[in-house]
């Protein structure tokens, strides 16, 4: 029962007062199985990208944490090729941050930051770790790459969607040139 209205109230929560650049919302209506979007930052290699992450809650959430996944592919060194994120909130203790006041917003959120602010000393992917610490220039122009081929949305008449942070409909089109 207190799985169940809490998660009632942090989905409520993250309807009413979403956190900027971010969404979530129950994937075909289960309460165990959610998808989040998050924006790309501005001014990250991320920016104007969509990026989709699978959910998932635990029977004993949220005594334990959710178990966060990219769906879509992102070149970054503490996310690997299966979207699996090095992050100590996902993370039970004594390795992990996770407690049971933390809830699926603030991880979103830590999520959203570590987009922006890599760890480059905690990483799942070291020759991008590496990449990052020792030539920067090459791993923003492939993190760059990576989100213009996956994720920024492309419709069927030609047009390129982009994301517009800080928007309230978070997108426009622009053509393809």
């Amino acid at each position: 029962m207190q799985r169940s209205s809490r998660l009632k109230r942090e989905l409520q929560l993250l309807s009413t007062e979403p956190a900027p650049g971010i969404s979530c919302w129950q994937n075909d209506g289960r309460v165990d199985d959610l998808r989040a979007q998050i924006v790309g930052g501005v001014s990250t290699p991320y920016e104007g990208g969509l990026f989709t992450l699978e959910i998932v809650l635990p029977e004993r959430y949220p005594f334990e944490p959710p178990k966060m996944r990219f769906l879509t592919p992102i070149y970054h060194p503490n996310i690997d090729s299966a979207g699996r994120i090095c992050l100590d909130a996902l993370k039970l203790p004594p390795k992990g941050a996770w407690r049971p006041s933390l809830n699926i917003s603030t991880v979103l959120t830590s999520i959203q930051l570590l987009m922006a602010e890599p760890n480059p000393d905690d990483p799942l992917m070291a020759d991008i770790s590496s990449e990052y610490k020792y030539n920067k220039p090459v791993y923003l122009e492939k993190a760059r790459q990576w989100t213009e081929k996956h994720a920024i949305q492309r419709n069927q008449v030609g047009f390129q969607q982009h994301v517009k942070p800080g928007t309230p409909e978070m997108s426009f089109v622009i053509p393809i040139v």
